[in-house]
């Protein structure tokens, strides 16, 4: 008697086991096609880097780009983040010709491209950092 509920329970766990990891794999896969759906249609975009729960403030995973995009704290930008660290109106992403190029607004707090202050227009490519207040940006280029 003892054998048969041991045996029954065995298959019970083992069942429960298999269904916990096919849910996990179903998130896992959930969670890269929202991925996916949300940055599908440009191929070039801003990804965070930062851990989104580490940020006091609403911010998104990924920003697509279009010809020209603003960031900074006012509403009046493409890009709002409340950051206390960022201007009103921090820094411009334009794209010229298929490249983009970024600029800082004369920020108090500056723009930073791979841990550079940069002062000017400054062209940027696929996997440099971009650091504004305590926001950190990968841009992705797909292209």
């Amino acid at each position: 008697m003892f054998n048969i509920f041991s045996l029954i329970f065995k298959y019970i766990f083992i069942v429960i086991i298999y269904l916990f990891i096919l849910s996990i794999i179903r998130l896992i896969y959930l969670d890269i096609k929202g991925i996916s759906q949300e940055i599908s249609d440009g191929g070039k975009y801003l990804k965070l880097i930062n851990k989104k729960e580490s940020l006091s403030f609403n911010v998104k995973e990924y920003y697509p780009l279009t010809k020209s995009i603003s960031i900074g704290r006012s509403n009046n930008n493409e890009i709002v983040l409340k950051d206390p660290y960022i201007s009103k109106n921090h820094l411009k992403i334009v794209e010229d010709e298929g490249v983009f190029f970024i600029e800082d607004l004369n920020s108090a707090n500056g723009t930073y491209l791979n841990g550079e202050r940069i002062m000017d227009v400054v062209k940027i490519k696929n996997g440099d950092r971009i650091r504004v207040g305590q926001v950190e940006f990968l841009f992705v280029d797909r292209e």
